[in-house]
């Protein structure tokens, strides 16, 4: 039967292969099984595409059209879309077209003027943009540099150090960060401000200072406010600003008076604490005064015998050592008794010195110091006696380029040498060697021999006493403020130069804190003052904010270059940094009153002040501080409108002990309490904000606590949502008057609204079961009113012009579709 059955389908096939041949229109295939399998595995994967893209396509039908959506229509608008991502030209018409012709022109006017205007608009962002960020840039640049003590190339110093912990010294929280000296400068700054604030004669600032000096114990303190009390007491000359007056004959001429007499007091102590430290080899006696001074002093100071010394003595001391000692010691009348009494020896010199004695500034006339001059070069330049030669410069004025290192071994020897020896007179029959002008000799000792010659870092004060001395305050102020010890000495004695306007600012407030500035004499240099004052105060701002305000108060006066007062933006950075608002701004009392704070005491107008500091701290994101702020300056919308920026985020959180959304609703209440009590009257338009933000966090928060009936009631009678179909439409319109803090909570309000209406029906739903069937007719109808809510409110969240929120639609179809 199988081998029959066998044979028979071959002689089929071989039929069907002969007839297949026979047919000439089809070509002949030879394919073995596995290249039929593919085939038909090709063939079939394209069905099953076709079939499965057609299938998606039913399905989105299906979905669509069963929420009322034509998909037929929405494809044949998808496909009118147009993807240019500009505004281009349309296309142009036919010549005998001609409504299209002005339609198109017009069409196209219409689009050129948009794109126009759309590239003015952005252009002019960016302007926006980049003016504030320049603006902001400036302001990070000053604080950048106000980080740099030091000026020009020692402000880039990377060298290794140990670099100090800010950490330790700014001590546990409530700590003061000042230490005694300071706090001893700080007394004083306090008393001298009192005064004036009080409308008092202000008292000598150098006068207090000096005498907080005197308690600390350091010489070398007490003798660096005895030359700044001596080198600020000369008459001041009427000038238009400080630079003509520090640039004038007059008051250079009375600086340089100044450092003589102050070195030559100084020497005399100096002589006196010599001879009575050494009385036995002294031998002091006869009568007290600089001649029996200077005579002891010799007995000790000068080496018996002297070598190099001319042969005429006074009981028993040379003669050019006694005019000498007694010209340092500043005592000319004793010089004088000493030239009187070896005239004999002296020749013509008795006549030059007795002039020079007689004149008022210590100076010969030309012609006297011509005479001098010459009688030097010829007799006296290669002379063995030092002290003869240095007579003879001081009053000739002449070979400065001697420094007379045998006479002047000491630096305050050499300084009182040059400084006797400085002109000021235009003189033109003088030669360059024998002429020196202070500008010359400050030169000199800042830029020629500088700290390093001066061994500076080892001797602070003596460096700081040169340049001092010489009328270069600036450079000897900067030089001192860059020892950290020595900072807070620095600023003082910049204080009271700054007072007595003897003190050369910067015009910049970005510049360095030593400066040049062009149009300005070589020899001048400028300190920035604001950034001195600035940097001193912020190592005690967090800790000391009273007394930081104190020193602010010197900068009342001082603009920046965007126009502001200096003063009230410090003010304003140190109450944001320091958080003291209370204690220098005053707090508000339950009666709504303010309590003065201690800015009351330097400015008249505070309210102005503290709106200041508002704005400030609105703009760097503090807006809880600047609500209380505001507050404190009674602008009552701006109270209000950063209270609805902060109560925003917080409506619809969950309220916990100690959160955010506690503080401010706490706060927020005892504002609307406050307003409410005093009929403080707001903005309308942020005060229905304000308190429907209230009332939408009233509403969460019975939500979440399970209150579910009373939250309902609260958000029928607030009217934000309809509840039922007639009122979408006036919802949807009420919508448009709502805030952006009131829109921004409509997906949450909407979501719980429905969760409420959802919560309700799975209520009604678990007690239907229950009740008898005279009742289920009323539970029907609550049913469906429940249902015809859910219903308005999805209408609702589908016409409000309004992009909600994540899946908020979908989530509110879900829920409306569970209770169907």
């Amino acid at each position: 039967m199988d081998t029959e059955g066998f044979e028979e389908l071959l002689q089929q096939a071989q039929q069907l292969a002969a007839e297949t041949e026979g047919i000439s229109e089809l070509p002949h295939v030879e394919r073995n099984l596995q290249e039929i399998q593919q085939l038909g595995e090709r063939l079939r994967s394209r069905t099953l595409t076709r079939t499965s893209q057609e299938t998606a396509d039913v399905k989105a039908s299906i979905l669509l059209g069963s929420r009322g959506l034509d998909i037929s229509h929405i494809s044949q608008r998808l496909e009118s879309l147009s993807a240019a991502t500009t505004f281009e030209p349309l296309e142009p018409v036919k010549d005998t077209d001609i409504q299209g012709f002005l339609k198109n022109e017009r069409d196209n006017a219409l689009l050129s003027a948009i794109e126009e205007s759309r590239k003015r608009t952005f252009a002019m962002a960016e302007e926006y943009h980049r003016e504030s960020m320049l603006v902001e840039w400036e302001q990070v640049k000053e604080k950048i540099l106000h980080t740099l003590l030091a000026s020009g190339e020692d402000a880039l110093d990377f060298t290794q150090e140990s670099e100090p912990s800010y950490v330790s010294e700014a001590g546990p929280p409530g700590r003061s960060s000042l230490d005694s000296i300071e706090v001893a400068y700080a007394r004083q700054i306090y008393v001298y401000n009192e005064k004036i604030v009080n409308g008092h004669l202000p008292p000598s600032l150098v006068d207090l200072l000096a005498t907080a000096a005197e308690q600390m114990d350091d010489k070398n303190v007490t003798e660096l406010w005895e030359m700044v009390k001596r080198m600020t007491d000369v008459q001041l000359v009427p000038a238009t600003d400080t630079l003509k007056s520090r640039t004038s004959m007059e008051l250079q001429l009375a600086f340089t008076r100044q450092a003589l007499s102050f070195l030559e007091q100084s020497y005399k102590n100096f002589a006196m604490v010599t001879v009575f430290g050494n009385l036995q080899q002294a031998q002091l006696g006869g009568v007290p005064g600089t001649y029996q001074l200077v005579r002891s002093f010799l007995n000790i100071k000068l080496p018996t015998p002297a070598h190099g010394l001319q042969e005429d003595e006074i009981d028993g001391h040379p003669v050019w050592a006694l005019i000498y000692y007694c010209m340092r010691c500043g005592d000319l009348i004793a010089a004088m008794q000493v030239v009187n009494q070896a005239q004999h020896h002296l020749g013509e010199f008795k006549n030059w010195f007795q002039e020079y004695f007689q004149s008022d500034y210590r100076r010969l006339s030309p012609s006297t110091e011509n005479k001098v001059r010459l009688h030097y070069r010829r007799a006296l330049r290669g002379n063995t006696d030092p002290y003869k030669r240095a007579v003879y410069c001081i009053l000739g004025r002449c070979d400065i380029a001697d420094n007379h290192s045998e006479v002047a071994d000491k630096t305050e020897d050499y300084l009182w040498l040059k400084l006797n020896q400085v002109c000021f007179e235009e003189d033109s029959s003088s030669s360059p060697q024998d002429r020196l002008t202070l500008p010359q000799l400050q030169k000199q000792l800042l830029e020629d021999y500088g700290e390093a010659h001066f061994a500076a870092t080892q001797h602070p004060f003596l460096y700081f006493q040169v340049l001092f001395l010489t009328a270069q305050f600036e450079a000897a102020i900067a030089f001192l403020f860059r020892m950290e010890r020595l900072r807070c000495h620095a600023l003082h004695v910049a204080l009271v130069l700054y007072e007595m306007k003897l003190l050369l600012k910067s015009s910049g407030h970005t510049a360095q804190l030593l400066s040049q500035e062009a149009g300005d004499p070589p020899f001048i240099r400028r300190l920035n003052f604001i950034r001195l004052l600035m940097l001193y105060t912020r190592k005690f701002e967090p800790t000391d904010p009273r007394e930081a305000l104190q020193y602010f108060y010197f900068l009342r006066k001082e603009e920046d270059s965007q126009g502001e007062n200096v003063f009230l933006r410090c003010v304003s950075e140190l109450v944001i940094e320091s958080r003291e608002f209370d204690m220098l701004l005053g707090r508000l009392e339950r009666d709504g009153s303010r309590k003065p704070g201690v800015i009351d005491k330097f400015a008249g107008d505070t309210k102005s002040i503290i709106s200041n500091v508002a704005s400030v701290a609105e703009s760097k994101g503090l807006f809880e501080e600047a609500v209380k702020l505001y507050d404190l300056a009674k602008n009552s919308d701006k109270v209000l409108e950063l209270m609805n920026r902060l109560l925003c985020p917080v409506v619809s959180q969950v309220n916990a002990p100690q959160s955010n959304k506690e503080r401010l609703r706490n706060m927020a209440l005892s504002i609307a309490e406050r307003y409410r009590s005093q009929g403080i009257s707001v903005e309308k338009s942020i005060d229905s904000t304000f308190y429907l933000l209230l009332d939408l966090i009233t509403f969460f928060d019975e939500y979440h606590a399970g209150n579910v009936d009373r939250a309902f009631d609260i958000i029928n009678r607030l009217k934000i949502v309809p509840l039922t179909q007639e009122n979408v439409k006036e919802r949807v319109a009420a919508f448009k008057s709502f805030s952006e803090e009131i829109r921004h909570n409509l997906s949450e309000v909407l979501l719980t609204t429905m969760n409420i209406l959802f919560a309700q029906y799975k209520r009604l739903k678990s007690t239907n079961t229950s009740t008898p069937a005279r009742q289920q007719h009323a539970l029907e109808d609550r049913g469906s009113q429940l249902r015809t809510q859910a219903r308005a409110l999805i209408t609702f969240a589908g016409m409000i012009p309004y992009r909600t929120s994540g899946d908020t639609n979908a989530r509110l179809v879900q829920m409306e579709v569970l209770m169907n």
